[in-house]
């Protein structure tokens, strides 16, 4: 990279690409401030990476204000600029560089609202574990994530030293994710290291997301031959683990890929994901197109293509359900975030009505004083 002033950061993936966003940033500021990468979460705080070293980071007040939703704010991951604070181990965030890719969900319970697990990754691996908790159907369900994400799928079943056929699982999900990598590991056999090498590059970020129990700590630490997190055993009855990552970190390997642990997740409630929906159920919606009838609901309708494979056999009958359900899923969810929308307006309009109603008062008295 040339007339690089950050060689430092460019282990965590800087680079000429990062450089122009960043002088495009400034030129918007207007401030002197400089590239630090999220290495870490923790609450309101972050452990970010400078040019300098590690620093723990805030948001500036005015970019809470300034925030619309929860997805504006950094997340591991992001490149954002700071200032760093004189004689002091801490910086104040100002400013977001704008993300290259970004793995989302709903906010967990009833809130509306986007939470971002990872952002300005080049990879994601999809890990599944090849025991009691191998499941097709979630698999499908992150891969709507990821490819809405802008980054590269990548499905990793681990724990293959528990499954007789590996080979068999790899055929199932390759028929639900045609062209996407699909490859089986075990860190207790050492086996399929070799085969990740071409996702992990100098510079390049690759997270690792999936339930817990999968194996992705066990992963991480053996793709770093290191011990950089704690792992712990899963549940013997139904193969489910424990939370062992509590946040979103950071490392680097040997290789100098930047790989991200995050935690595992019970369920992954989609948001906003049309784009990776149509591409993660593409073979449906190829033949949705084929019907006789354009609007056809592929229920009772003559001439329906989607029906008639699934008599034939050759659309599984699961996976139509799952591709149902997930848009039923998510243009539930387009409509409720479309009321929040509105109720959103209705009480910004009734507010601005009434601060102007308050303002022509005041006028009205300042005049009145003036006229007498």
């Amino acid at each position: 990279m040339e007339n690089n002033k950050y060689p430092h950061l460019t282990k965590y993936g800087w680079n000429d690409n990062w450089n122009k966003a960043l002088q495009q940033k400034i030129q918007q500021t207007n401030k002197s401030l400089e590239p630090a990468r999220i290495v870490a979460q923790f609450s309101k705080q972050y452990r970010i990476i400078t040019e300098s070293g590690e620093r723990i980071a805030e948001v500036t007040g005015r970019y809470e204000f300034e925030a619309g939703s929860r997805s504006e704010f950094p997340a591991v991951g992001d490149w954002v600029l700071v200032h760093l604070l004189e004689g002091e181990q801490r910086a104040s965030i100002h400013a977001l560089l704008p993300r290259i890719s970004s793995m989302t969900r709903k906010e967990a319970g009833n809130v509306i609202d986007e939470q971002v697990i990872a952002s300005n990754m080049n990879a994601i691996f999809i890990t599944n574990a090849l025991n009691q908790d191998f499941n097709i159907r979630k698999i499908e369900r992150y891969l709507i994530a990821v490819w809405e994400s802008g980054a590269l799928p990548v499905v990793l079943l681990t724990k293959s030293d528990l499954c007789s056929n590996p080979e068999k699982n790899i055929a199932l999900v390759e028929a639900i994710a045609p062209g996407v990598p699909v490859h089986a590991v075990s860190a207790f056999l050492n086996k399929g290291k070799e085969e990740l090498t071409p996702y992990l590059l100098p510079g390049y970020t690759v997270a690792i997301a999936g339930s817990s129990g999968v194996g992705k700590s066990t992963l991480l630490n053996w793709l770093a031959d290191d011990h950089l997190q704690d792992v712990q055993a899963i549940r013997e009855s139904d193969a489910r683990g424990r939370h062992t990552t509590t946040h979103r970190e950071l490392f680097i390997l040997p290789s100098g890929a930047i790989m991200m642990d995050t935690p595992g997740m019970r369920e992954l409630q989609l948001w906003d994901a049309a784009d990776g929906w149509e591409t993660t159920f593409a073979d449906i919606i190829t033949l949705a197109a084929k019907c006789r009838f354009h609007n056809c609901s592929h229920e009772s309708e003559a001439g329906c293509a989607v029906k008639q494979a699934i008599e034939e056999g050759t659309l599984d009958t699961r996976r139509y359900a799952n591709y149902k359900k997930t848009e039923k899923e998510l243009a539930h969810l387009a409509r409720k975030e479309q009321a929040n929308n509105r109720k959103f307006m209705k009480q910004a309009s009734k507010h601005s009505a009434s601060k102007s109603k308050r303002e022509a008062r005041a006028y009205s008295r300042y005049d009145s004083h003036f006229l007498e």
